[in-house]
């Protein structure tokens, strides 16, 4: 009796061995679990994914992904991907944020942000990895810029991130003094217009003119209106250095170095009637008649056209003799072929002077 009690409480053992056998076999399960591309069997008793994931020691953020969801009972076999947020400094065509991305590479992380452009400045290689702690990425968009130099207007499309590089790309290169608007090292904005002014300095000798100043001396045995000159006036020479700034082949700035006088000027002496005319008044006297004599004789009372006409203002014979006139008119006094002028102009206004009559009124 006492024997079969052993056998029975043997047997019992033995049955309840096998039914924790039995229990530990089903609760163990082998599953896939792939981290960030990296996949490795893995032995569980675990139910969920997310009970998985502690037993494994990996800890998820809002930013990480995982497939299945956390919460996904887990069966033999099963296969859980979990990709791990990175955050990236994002700043494209200078405007910064912050963003996460779970890619592992940066072209990756490019097309997962959207910007598959290969034509893009990107500051990283497309090839580099992205670790955890993430990394800071700049990016540039082809922009449109109009780049104006040397008289011709060029229009292209970049990704240079500086001015600078987007003249390199022109084929236009500077000079030590030329000046760039924009400022080199900006960054080119989208429909930007860069110009660049041709600046040139560069120091010159010249030789100027000294203009000879005029002696007026009161001549009573010459009518009132003549004037003699006694000594010719003579330019003097003056030779003056210069220092000239040039912007785009215009003066911009002239400054006076150095200057010396190489030939000083003569002063010219003329004498200047003041006695009584023998004329009666016309009541053209105020106008213009120097400039009128200039412009038909030169200032030349003894004139003479080979077509007829003669003296200060041109007379013809028949005309001179129609203000009383007598001989020949560039043979007269000036002081009288003025008077005579005046005469024509009263009783005719200017149009016996058709091209020069305007200036009496100058």
């Amino acid at each position: 009796m006492r024997r079969r009690k052993q056998w029975a409480i043997h047997a019992a053992i033995v049955a309840a061995m096998v039914v924790g056998v039995t229990a530990f076999v089903s609760f163990d399960k082998t599953i896939e679990l792939t981290v960030d591309g990296k996949t490795q069997k893995v032995h569980t008793f675990a139910g969920t994914v997310a009970g998985v994931l502690a037993r494994e020691g990996i800890n998820v953020t809002e930013h990480d992904s995982v497939v299945p969801p956390l919460d996904r009972t887990v069966a033999e076999g099963q296969r859980i991907a979990i990709r791990f947020g990175r955050p990236i400094d994002l700043d494209v065509d200078g405007s910064s944020r912050r963003v996460w991305v779970t890619a592992t590479s940066v072209n990756d992380a490019l097309g997962e942000l959207g910007l598959r452009d290969d034509n893009m400045y990107v500051s990283a290689s497309r090839s580099s990895a992205i670790g955890r702690e993430g990394l800071q990425l700049r990016v540039l968009t082809p922009r449109d810029v109009t780049v104006v130099a040397d008289g011709k207007t060029r229009e292209l499309s970049t990704v240079a991130t500086s001015v600078r590089q987007v003249l390199l790309e022109a084929g236009i290169s500077l000079g030590s003094l030329d000046e760039v608007g924009p400022k080199l090292e900006a960054a080119p904005q989208d429909g930007a217009k860069i110009r660049v002014v041709r600046v040139d300095a560069r120091r010159i000798t010249v030789k100027v003119e000294i203009p000879f100043e005029v002696r007026e001396i009161k001549d009573r045995t010459l009518y009132f209106g003549e004037r003699k000159i006694v000594k010719a006036g003579v330019k003097g020479v003056k030779e003056t250095t210069l220092d000239l700034v040039s912007k785009d082949g215009k003066v911009a700035k002239r400054e006076t170095v150095a200057s010396k006088v190489l030939k000083e000027p003569v002063t010219q002496v003329v004498r200047v009637g003041t006695k009584a005319s023998q004329y009666a008044r016309t009541g053209a006297e105020s106008l213009n008649w120097a400039a009128l004599a200039e412009c038909e004789s030169g200032g030349n009372p003894r004139a003479v056209n080979p077509n007829g006409y003669y003296g200060l203002y041109q007379f013809n014979v028949p005309t001179w003799r129609s203000v009383g006139g007598s001989g020949m008119p560039h043979e007269a006094p000036a002081r009288e072929q003025t008077y005579r002028a005046q005469l024509l102009y009263k009783d005719r206004g200017a149009s016996p002077w058709p091209v020069c009559g305007r200036r009496l009124f100058t």
